[in-house]
């Protein structure tokens, strides 16, 4: 048996509240302007908003009016409550993309080359609905509880910044048999009692949500410091980029490093990501491999990637040699191809802030499993 442990955040998160504010200002650029070029930071810290980054398009946005409405959702609206959007400084620190990169990444043919060197990675595993590992799944299932619960009141006490964390028990043939522990810290009004706040969270959260086979044994640590009051910006501060294995599959599986919010899809370390994930899902939603893992390699200004590679860790259904052919021989990960065959130059990135990018119950072209089909030929042919 093996333990393997994936955390998440709530939406008031001050480093998933900077993802969140980068993924706006990138579809709002998006929604004017379909061929911007977009790579925007935040920064978020007591009273202060800061924007950095580069961006070349023909239209331009309002960053403050975004930026405000963002955080308002969000639930920022007093700096009891970590931080107040009405009344925070914002300040904007953006220019033109450099002309060396633009000259390697945009070919004379109109063609795209990676924007940037390094891997990427897709997995998928036959172990959840959605098809990406059971300890990621569960803590952003539970952080999206906690955030839903918050906003319709059911839990009104709560304030926008938390984290959870799941530990899974998996058997030796790489099964989910249990949960070794639940953690939730999530921030408070000051006047709640503790006993109230971890009995309502363990009733409403973890016990209404989680099946109870799952729960035999567990540990179940909630507010674990005892007092959660003082939170989001005005405790900690936020960067885009600091949660990327909340954003893919949890610790435990691999990642190239790149973060994925307020980078247009001519950034190859977010693109390429989805196009690997779009083709390990539907080799899984096609019963292909219980799991799999793509990984491509990039060097700036090259179209093609110089290197990939499958894996599927034994549980393929069909020779190895024939599904990496395949792969190989039908997909094309040029960026170009990635925008062309994921239409990825829309404005959906807003969402895929929180909870993950990999999740179902969202229109994004990476998680579609609409090649499935054409894969499950490969069954017939390989017989």
């Amino acid at each position: 048996m093996k333990k393997v442990a994936a955390e998440s955040v709530t939406e008031g998160h001050p480093d998933k509240v900077c993802d969140q504010l980068s993924d706006c200002l990138l579809d709002a650029y998006l929604q004017k302007d379909a061929n911007a070029k977009v790579a925007l930071e935040c920064m978020i810290s007591k009273n202060l908003l800061l924007v950095s980054g580069e961006v070349s398009s023909k239209e331009t946005i309002n960053y403050e009016r975004v930026i405000r409405n963002k955080l308002l959702s969000i639930g920022y609206d007093d700096v009891k409550k970590g931080f107040d959007a009405k009344k925070c400084a914002i300040e904007i620190n953006v220019h033109a993309q450099s002309p060396d990169i633009s000259l390697g990444v945009k070919k004379e043919s109109g063609h795209i080359g990676a924007g940037d060197q390094g891997t990427v990675y897709g997995y998928a595993t036959s172990e959840t609905p959605d098809l990406i590992p059971m300890p990621i799944y569960l803590a952003n299932k539970l952080a999206k509880i906690i955030d839903q619960y918050r906003h319709t009141q059911r839990l009104s006490y709560l304030r926008p910044d938390g984290k959870t964390q799941v530990v899974v028990i998996y058997d030796k043939n790489n099964i989910p048999i249990g949960l070794d522990s639940i953690t939730l810290s999530v921030q408070h009004d000051p006047l709640i009692s503790e006993e109230r706040l971890r009995n309502d969270l363990f009733e409403k959260v973890i016990r209404e949500n989680i099946a109870e086979k799952f729960l035999r044994n567990t540990k179940i640590l909630i507010n674990p410091t005892g007092r959660f009051v003082v939170g989001g910006p005005e405790a900690d501060t936020g960067l885009t980029g600091r949660k990327i294995f909340v954003d893919t599959y949890g610790c435990g599986f691999p990642h190239g490093g790149g973060a994925f919010s307020g980078k247009d899809p001519t950034k190859v370390d977010r693109s390429a990501a989805y196009m690997a994930r779009f083709v390990a899902k539907n080799i899984v939603a096609a019963g292909l491999a219980a799991r799999c893992l793509i990984s491509l390699t990039y060097v700036i200004g090259i179209e093609k990637p110089v290197n990939v590679n499958l894996d599927t860790f034994g549980t393929e259904k069909i020779s190895y040699g024939l599904l990496n052919e395949f792969i190989n021989r039908i997909f094309d990960f040029s960026p170009s191809e990635i925008i062309s065959t994921l239409h990825l130059r829309q404005p959906i990135y807003s969402s895929t802030a929180i909870y993950g990018h990999f999740k179902a119950g969202y229109e994004y072209p990476w998680e579609s499993t609409k090649i499935a089909c054409l894969l499950k030929m490969l069954l017939k042919v390989d017989r």
